[in-house]
Formats: C-alpha cells, sequence, structure tokens
C-alpha cells in the first residue's frame, strides 16, 4: 500500500476531487498555504494499492494545469522597505507537488 499525497493549486481542487471519485478513489482535502505565492492550495491524501499508483498519478496529470500568472514579490524581511519598489513578476504556478510514500500499516475503524 501506499500513500500518495498531492498538493494542488485551489482552481484545480473541485476538477481533481470529481475525477476522483469517477474513478472509484477515495481522498482526503485538507485545505493548505503555499509558502511562495502564500496562495491557497488543496492537498489531497490517497491512500492506495500499489498497483494503482500510476493511475492515480495520470489522473492528476489530467486535472492539474500548470498556468502562468502575474504576482507582485513579498517585501523583503528585515531592513527597511522605503526604497522597495515591487514590480510584478510572471511566475508558473499550478499543476502538482505529488509524493508517493509507503504505508507500513493502515487500519479502517
Amino acid at each position: 500500500m501506499r500513500l500518495v499525497i498531492a498538493v494542488v493549486q485551489d482552481k484545480d481542487s473541485n476538477r481533481l476531487s470529481a475525477a476522483l471519485i469517477k474513478d472509484g478513489f477515495r481522498a482526503t482535502k485538507l485545505a493548505s498555504t503555499g509558502g511562495f505565492l502564500r496562495a491557497g492550495n488543496t492537498t489531497f491524501l490517497i491512500g492506495i494499492e500499489d498497483d494503482r499508483v500510476d493511475e492515480v498519478i495520470q489522473i492528476i496529470k489530467s486535472n492539474c494545469k500548470v498556468r502562468d500568472q502575474l504576482v507582485t514579490p513579498v517585501s523583503p524581511m528585515g531592513g527597511t522597505t522605503d526604497a522597495y519598489i515591487p514590480f510584478p513578476v510572471e511566475v508558473q504556478v499550478g499543476g502538482a507537488a505529488v509524493f508517493v510514500l509507503p504505508v507500513e500499516r493502515f487500519e479502517h475503524f
């Protein structure tokens, strides 16, 4: 058994959740916040048999898209911010960060 942890952008969360349910996968959704953009994310915890991991990863890839977004950098920590003028920067956001971990033991009550 494996635990798949997928951190996805909130914009992709509902689409991914529906696709997982449609294909018979159960997942726990947790609200999370990214450290870089300080934007909302959703973290999915999916317990799955070893032979179905690739299937889950393919569903995640199909439903979580990378997109470009203009963001204003956060002011530097420490020091004075009087001379700091933030200019919007285009960055890629979205997609998914996926971790696959072995499960030593699983119990359901």
